[in-house]
């Protein structure tokens, strides 16, 4: 290996610890807290030598944040790969569910991407894309239907799509040629309405009112395949012995 490479190994390598590091500290501390200088000390490092490699704590929060809805989006995506295809319910069902369990596991982690805005930080650009990824896994099986023709983009001829941004609708797949359609906001409404779900739950807004909320969430998801049109599964009838 060259130099140059040994030293973009070490920096990657040591980059990789200050976001460990920070990830610790968001789970302890909470991301309003997260300090440069309280990473360094941990790290046994100078405070100007971490800024070399995040020059504000914004970079870092930054990082953290499009990690989180990297790790988020792959394990939804990968939930949904395993489905087959033509289950179109299924595979909603799967994007659904690899959420909220991820959500679970790491809860410090999604309340860093849809929790409280942290103060006196704007999220930049680069976490647009990142942030999409369920969205747009959902999306993908709705337009799947599209396509199979078994999914209606104007089942209800309201035209809601009209009140979202077109760019977004042609980057879902959502575009139609159909009349009035509204499946675009659809997919926006189930997709907030997932979010909506999980938030309630970990953040406690449910407790007392919800006493089962593996099943109450199965089944919002179901009503949220319905909604968007997603056919319902066929029943098989038992074979016969």
């Amino acid at each position: 290996m060259t130099a140059a490479g040994t030293r973009a190994r070490v920096r990657a390598e040591l980059t990789r610890e200050i976001v460990d590091v920070a990830r610790r500290h968001l789970a302890s501390d909470g991301a309003a807290a997260l300090s440069l200088r309280a990473v360094a000390r941990e790290l046994g490092m100078a405070s100007s030598a971490v800024y070399r490699y995040f020059p504000s704590r914004d970079e870092l929060l930054t990082a953290l944040i499009v990690d989180a809805y990297d790790a988020l989006g792959a394990d939804a995506e990968e939930a949904e790969r395993l489905v087959p295809r033509a289950d179109l319910r299924a595979r909603f069902r799967s994007v659904c569910t690899a959420t909220r369990e991820w959500a679970r596991v790491h809860p410090h982690e999604y309340a860093l991407i849809y929790g409280s805005p942290v103060p006196g930080y704007a999220a930049p650009e680069s976490t647009i894309g990142p942030a999409a990824r369920v969205g747009e896994a959902l999306s993908r099986v709705i337009a799947d239907g599209i396509e199979a023709g078994t999914v209606d983009p104007a089942a209800d001829a309201t035209g809601a799509d009209s009140a979202v941004e077109p760019g977004l609708v042609e980057r879902l797949g959502l575009s139609t040629e159909e009349p009035n359609p509204s499946i675009a906001a659809r997919a926006l409404l189930a997709w907030t309405t997932l979010f909506g779900l999980i938030s309630f739950e970990l953040f406690g807004h449910t407790n007392n009112v919800v006493i089962d909320h593996e099943r109450y969430f199965d089944d919002a998801v179901e009503r949220l395949a319905t909604m968007v049109g997603l056919p319902q599964e066929e029943v098989r009838p038992a074979a016969t012995p």
